[in-house]
């Protein structure tokens, strides 16, 4: 892989992670249509979630700190509870209430909207990998996000923030951040439409999606560094691939800032066009390329 080849298909990911187009589709796309070799491919996809990854902690830092301080708060909380409770005696404790603030609710949602999507990760990993060999699999789930798009674009504006919404919502969230790691099936374009479904104000909708992407990033990380094999990495294809993540890192910079304002003025619809036409073409590819 060339670094042009590397800042190009950065640039892609970049641009589909946080637009509602699927950036595991666009790659799958672009890589078998173009032939592009990415030499130690795991790790290329790794340091191209890692430079998005930096986007959104760059974007939402006050939020992403504020939930880390409540997440120990609560902890400590927990265990003061436990320790009031071992050592009352007749006495009635006053317990502490672990989840009262909205960013407690939050943080528990986040947690609660990660199981699945780890468990559906982690037993269909074999099966993504081989439907990115494919074009006609990305095809058909690039047609389902638009159907998605276009539901969540009509649906009426709604007003739930994280206190108003239940834990079984938050698991339905997560099971389409689940359905989503298929090629094809945009991540953000899953949550939100999800979010939206359940009521979700819709600028909360984008908050939540791309806040949640943060562990189901790392974890795919980590599961894939297990996959690197130390002797296929080189210095030279460290630098190329630091030049994708970068790009990636810029272009997703821009993106993310673009989609508050497409879902805000529910112009989504736009997005599910193009995921038409390019899953039309994608599929006609599979029978002319492959």
């Amino acid at each position: 892989m060339s670094v042009l080849q590397a800042v190009f298909l950065g640039i892609v990911q970049g641009l589909t992670e946080f637009l509602p187009v699927s950036s595991s589709g666009h790659l799958a796309i672009f890589q078998n249509i173009l032939h592009i070799e990415t030499d130690s491919s795991v790790l290329f996809d790794v340091m191209l979630h890692v430079g998005t990854l930096l986007v959104v902690l760059v974007v939402y830092w006050k939020d992403i700190l504020k939930l880390i301080v409540e997440f120990f708060r609560m902890i400590g909380d927990l265990f003061a509870n436990l320790s009031m409770l071992f050592s009352s005696g007749r006495k009635q404790p006053h317990y502490r209430k672990i989840v009262r603030t909205n960013y407690r609710k939050f943080v528990v949602l986040i947690i609660v909207s990660t199981i699945p999507t780890g468990i559906m990760g982690y037993l269909g990993s074999k099966l993504i990998k081989d439907a990115s060999g494919t074009l006609i699999v990305p095809g058909i789930c690039l047609l389902i996000t638009g159907v998605l798009l276009l539901l969540s674009d009509r649906r009426a504006d709604c007003w739930k923030i994280p206190k108003d919404v239940s834990y079984g919502e938050g698991v339905l969230i997560g099971i389409a951040q689940g359905f989503a790691t298929l090629p094809g099936l945009s991540r953000s374009g899953s949550t939100i439409a999800a979010a939206t479904f359940c009521g979700l104000d819709r600028k909360f909708a984008v908050k939540y999606s791309f806040i949640l992407s943060i562990p189901a990033i790392i974890g795919a990380a980590v599961l894939e560094l297990s996959d690197i094999s130390s002797e296929a990495v080189t210095g030279r294809l460290i630098g190329t691939y630091a030049a994708g993540m970068i790009a990636a890192a810029v272009v997703g910079y821009l993106a993310i800032r673009f989609m508050l304002r497409i879902v805000q003025n529910r112009k989504l619809k736009y997005f599910s066009y193009y995921c038409f036409a390019i899953g039309v073409l994608s599929i006609i590819g599979q029978f002319v390329f492959m």
